[in-house]
């Protein structure tokens, strides 16, 4: 099995997971890149699985899917061309690529967001980002800990695909929320390196996450200590942090 970054608009991926000429995408907000892939590799989809109802993770899969392709979608939620409904606690299940994941409820970034986890990887949407985390648009805070906290229980060895470059970005403000991290410090040069290289960030892995990513470190002594929060639940620092990330 082998998972392709393929790009969209301006920092969006569109994840395909590739066995032989078979081929299952994740998230196509844009039909058109896909297309492109697919055709130079003579490919052919035989699933679509898509997190959220955000239109550019979404906007492609009216020119994708055709009437044998299941497409496994948020079952809170209403997304045009979904035609299996899935909510935290269901599976998937396809045969070529050979494929089973488990549904995880992961609200906050939209009231319904789903995660797929199998295969030591999980594919999160906008809910976890490298070094980041997703706005709240529909949720709240409370629950996009909740939701952050059940993403970073899964195995440190669990690899993160999410939807966005937004790397370099989140590592700028993971500075500023935790000054004194150095192994935040060293994953940045490398983050750097791939970026000018012409390469992704991702996938990155929970154990990375939780030694670099603010959002997950709302213990940290020296994230309390930039909020002054030294004495609040976590939940609190990390509903400062996402206020102040907003306007960072």
């Amino acid at each position: 099995m082998e998972i392709i970054p393929i790009p969209a608009f301006t920092d969006n991926y569109v994840w395909l997971i590739r066995s032989g000429q078979k081929a299952v995408v994740v998230d196509p907000g844009d039909a058109a890149p896909v297309r492109r892939y697919l055709a130079r590799h003579d490919l052919e989809i035989t699933g679509i699985l898509i997190t959220h109802h955000h239109g550019d993770h979404i906007g492609g899969i009216g020119e994708l899917a055709r009437p044998e392709i299941p497409v496994f979608g948020p079952a809170d939620e209403e997304i045009a061309g979904v035609t299996h409904p899935v909510a935290g606690g269901d599976s998937v299940q396809m045969d070529a690529p050979r494929l089973f994941f488990e549904v995880m409820d992961v609200p906050g970034h939209t009231r319904g967001h789903i995660a797929y986890h199998g295969h030591g990887l999980v594919f999160c949407g906008d809910t976890l980002f490298n070094a980041g985390c997703g706005r709240i648009f529909e949720g709240t805070p409370q629950q996009l800990h909740a939701s952050l906290q059940a993403l970073a229980a899964l195995p440190p060895e669990t690899r993160v695909y999410c939807t966005h470059e937004y790397t370099l970005a989140n590592l700028r403000f993971a500075e500023a929320a935790e000054p004194d991290n150095p192994a935040r410090d060293r994953f940045a040069a490398e983050m750097q390196a791939l970026r000018d290289a012409g390469e992704p960030t991702l996938p990155t892995d929970l154990a990375t996450q939780r030694a670099i990513n603010p959002f997950l470190r709302c213990d940290s002594p020296s994230v309390r200590a930039t909020l002054a929060l030294q004495d609040a639940s976590d939940e609190a620092v990390f509903t400062a942090l996402r206020d102040w990330k907003n306007r960072f």
